[in-house]
């Protein structure tokens, strides 16, 4: 009884393994540990990189099935318990030609559609607000040009007290650990958002995972990028270039809001319009001065011309 207990445990086990890889099809926008498969983020340009993906999942394991299946079919079919005598040839002209000519087929048919969806990654075109993202050692500016605001964005001081102190991070107190910041960049949802980025001192990489894409920041150069996101709430990422001793406290954190609510909050942001100089009042010295020769000339104007008689 209890080998068939162990048995069946092994036979759960060995299912769960399997099923382990269909259960990572459905992933959360954000990284997580014992994560199996990439996650699918939440814009056109993790979609995109996760449906790449995906057919080059699926492919080479079609492959894997019909070579590892091919070769279990052929030593067990014909073992040399069975009496099975080995062909004795050293070339066979057809099966070479076969199976050159079909992986080359599979790859053109996998870089079709790979090449469309890269093309769309880069194209920037008829985006609808421009981010200025500049990398220093060791935080983020972030500029929304035409808008006159512009902030930077650092690890935030809880962090640093910790890593700085020696304290063991609390995952319950600080489930953010080294991830948060002090100013999250804010980006409207459903919105086409592209991405101007260089760096002021070294070379930076400014990645998140949830939008699907990482993108060098590099002195001197401005590379482009664009996103966008779909579904509301906190997206976190790090910069992704060994830019120097504190390379590891450099965080991201956007915040994607719906449109009116990032209306608010930029116009809460844009410096306060400059209030128009009162006139200056006139001072008491020079008030009596001014009002004499017009108190004159209306004198004048009321004294009757003498008359012309002798």
């Amino acid at each position: 009884m209890t080998q068939v207990n162990g048995v069946w445990k092994r036979l759960a086990m060995a299912c769960t393994l399997l099923a382990m890889p269909a259960l990572a099809w459905a992933q959360s926008a954000d990284p997580h540990r014992w994560q199996l498969n990439m996650g699918k983020g939440v814009t056109a340009s993790s979609q995109h990189a996760y449906d790449a993906h995906m057919i080059a999942l699926i492919v080479c394991i079609v492959i894997g099935i019909i070579v590892f299946g091919a070769m279990g079919y052929a030593m067990f079919k014909f073992r040399k318990s069975k009496g099975a005598v080995a062909a004795q040839f050293s070339h066979n002209t057809t099966a070479e030609i076969i199976w050159t000519v079909i992986p080359v087929l599979i790859l053109v048919v996998m870089a079709w559609p790979a090449t469309a969806k890269l093309i769309a990654m880069y194209d920037t075109r008829d985006a609808e607000m421009t981010v200025k993202v500049t990398g220093y050692q060791w935080m983020w500016k972030y500029e929304y040009l035409g808008e006159d605001v512009s902030f930077t964005s650092r690890l935030d001081r809880e962090s640093d007290r910790i890593r700085q102190s020696g304290e063991k991070p609390d995952l319950v107190k600080n489930p953010h650990y080294l991830l948060d910041v002090d100013n999250q960049l804010v980006l409207p949802t459903d919105t086409k958002i592209r991405f101007v980025i260089t760096a002021d001192d070294v070379i930076h990489a400014w990645w998140v995972p949830a939008l699907g894409w990482k993108q060098d920041a590099i002195p001197g150069i401005v590379n482009e990028a664009w996103t966008d996101i779909k579904e509301p709430g906190v997206y976190r990422g790090q910069c992704a270039e060994l830019c120097g001793k504190d390379h590891g406290f450099m965080p991201i954190v956007v915040k994607a809001v719906p449109k009116a609510e990032f209306e608010q909050w930029l116009a809460s942001k844009k410096p306060a319009p400059a209030a128009e100089p009162a006139p200056a009042a006139p001072s008491p010295e020079t008030a009596p001065a001014e009002a004499a020769p017009a108190n004159a000339a209306a004198s004048a104007a009321e004294t009757p011309a003498p008359s012309a008689q002798g």
